[in-house]
């Protein structure tokens, strides 16, 4: 990316954010200059959106300390802003460019020197789509500089998603497109403001990684044409090496180390730490057998979908037991018939409750109801009640009256099978969703689960988009619960890494069928090189 030695353009001193006890952000000492790429890396909760709300400069903190001086070039006459190096040149309005400073710690938000910068930052954000939902694409990027009074041609939006590779995409309506267009239209938007700075904060963080490269691909080419300074947190490590000068490693609110993206990158995942070698465990008679099982579907455009297809297996008690594969590969459909929730088309699945078999295929409280009561099920798009605290999320979820010491002692029990120390524990059970990292909430959505005492947990898709340290504490979590409880787990996934990270034996699903079971490693060596581009990409 290089780019000439050009001034200081953003200089943080001391910076020191608290959020009640908590210190988000801790002494923080960093000059970024104009022109450069500067990428925050770092896990869930360790300050990166912190650092990049005080850096766009919109809300106020009332706990901050330290400073965030921006320097810039300003206009007398017009206040126009540009970046340090058009000091003493001509503005557009025929005015002089004149060096200025503005502290974003000192500065009242509604001061004119910090309104007129934070006109020329751009951002994007991880989950916040801010677009006009109803509205087709050239009108949202069109709409874009409306609050600053301005307005751009229906011509300069088509260069925009042509700069965003959007063109074919510029008549539809905003809320049909999928989340990596529309990224690239809230890119499309930023860039209508001319930025000087975009502030890009896990962009892709939700994206599967072929969409997240068509935006980081997009990014890089707008920072190059723009000549932006960009600033971008992400928690992949890649994603610091494909896009940025300098990386940084945030932890806890503190600058662990700086300098060449490779270097951090590798200082990051070896914070990771190891998962240290697996107690090989006993494992009981099978608890769930799956004899010649399928399930077909009438699709309008496709026929009958054989979704599975004549599949046989056996999980056994206080086993991990993987269901692997490529989308589509029947592994959901499969363990929503072991769960109870859709009904075979022929074979069946059987669920062991103490000594009796239940057949899975028999509805009602008679039928499969006397297993799904001892099933819990995390779905991949998990959600704790927003506006509860952790015990309530947790004690709701038991349905049961339970004296309040009876259920703090449950749930603090609970929530040390799932990894949580004893004080961690009890300091956690009073904190909202949102004031926890992923990787916390992720734990708690388990403990929700393991706190109604299931004896078969199935889990979807467990890893999702989550960063290496997050997926190692959630491998230590159903390790643990299940050493300590004895569980069941049956997990779809096809993130290969952490199915032989986690899992006993794993079955292989391709089309439907079940192509091999086996041990994770014999299970990787079948998979084909399709296959494996398509599960190690995720």
């Amino acid at each position: 990316m290089g780019h000439d030695s050009l001034a200081p353009f953003i200089e943080i001193r001391d910076l020191t954010v608290r959020f009640g006890e908590v210190e988000a952000l801790r002494k923080i000492n960093l000059v970024i200059e104009e022109g450069e790429s500067v990428g925050f890396l770092g896990r869930s909760g360790s300050g990166k959106s912190v650092l990049m709300h005080v850096l766009r400069g919109v809300e106020t903190f009332p706990d901050i300390t330290g400073s965030v001086i921006y320097h810039v070039a300003r206009c007398k006459s017009c206040r126009h802003v540009e970046p340090p190096s058009h000091v003493g040149q001509k503005c557009r309005c025929g005015g002089i460019l004149e060096h200025i400073d503005a502290d974003f710690v000192a500065l009242d938000t509604n001061d004119p020197l910090r309104r007129d910068i934070v006109r020329r930052v751009a951002i994007m954000l991880q989950r916040t789509f801010a677009l006009y939902g109803d509205e087709r694409v050239i009108v949202n990027v069109m709409r874009a500089v409306e609050d600053s009074g301005e307005a751009i041609t229906i011509y300069r939006a088509a260069d925009l998603l042509d700069e965003v590779n959007l063109s074919h995409r510029m008549m539809h309506v905003a809320r049909e497109l999928s989340g990596g267009e529309k990224q690239r239209v809230v890119l499309a938007r930023q860039l209508a403001k001319s930025p000087m700075l975009l502030l890009a904060d896990e962009p892709t963080g939700t994206l599967d990684p072929s969409t997240a490269e068509v935006v980081h691909e997009s990014i890089k080419r707008a920072v190059k044409d723009f000549k932006m300074t960009l600033i971008i947190t992400s928690h992949w490590e890649d994603v610091m090496i494909d896009l940025t000068d300098r990386a940084v490693l945030l932890d806890q609110g503190e600058i662990k180390c700086l300098g060449d993206p490779k270097d951090v990158a590798a200082q990051f995942l070896s914070m990771a730490g190891e998962l240290g070698k697996r107690e090989a465990v006993e494992v009981g008679e099978p608890i769930i057998r799956v004899n010649d099982l399928s399930k077909r579907y009438i699709s309008i455009d496709r026929g009958v979908v054989k979704a599975v297809d004549g599949v046989s297996f056996d999980v056994k008690e206080g086993e991990i037991f993987g269901l692997v594969g490529i989308s589509g590969g029947g592994k959901t459909t499969l363990s929503k018939i072991i769960s109870g929730i859709i009904t075979s088309t022929s074979g069946n699945a059987l669920v062991r409750v103490g000594d009796e078999w239940v057949d899975m295929n028999i509805l009602g409280s008679n039928g499969r109801g006397r297993a799904t009561k001892y099933i819990g099920i995390l779905h991949q798009e998990y959600t704790l009640y927003p506006s509860r605290t952790v015990i309530d999320n947790l004690t709701e979820s038991i349905g049961l009256a339970l004296p309040f010491e009876l259920a703090e002692r449950k749930a603090i029990h609970t929530l040390t099978t799932v990894g949580f120390t004893d004080e961690q524990a009890e300091a956690v059970l009073n904190k909202m969703p949102d004031e926890l990292s992923e990787g916390e909430r992720h734990r708690i959505a388990m403990a929700q689960v393991l706190i109604k005492e299931p004896s078969i947990v199935i889990l979807d898709e467990p890893t999702g988009t989550m960063d290496p340290i997050t997926k190692i504490e959630v491998t230590k979590s159903i390790l643990n619960a299940r050493a300590e409880l004895g569980e069941t787990f049956v997990i779809v996934s096809h993130d290969m890494d952490f199915v032989k990270n986690v899992c006993d034996r794993a079955l292989l699903m391709r089309n439907g069928k079940a192509i091999f079971t086996g041990l994770p490693e014999e299970v990787m060596a079948k998979i084909t090189e399709e296959e494996e581009k398509e599960l190690l990409g995720s």
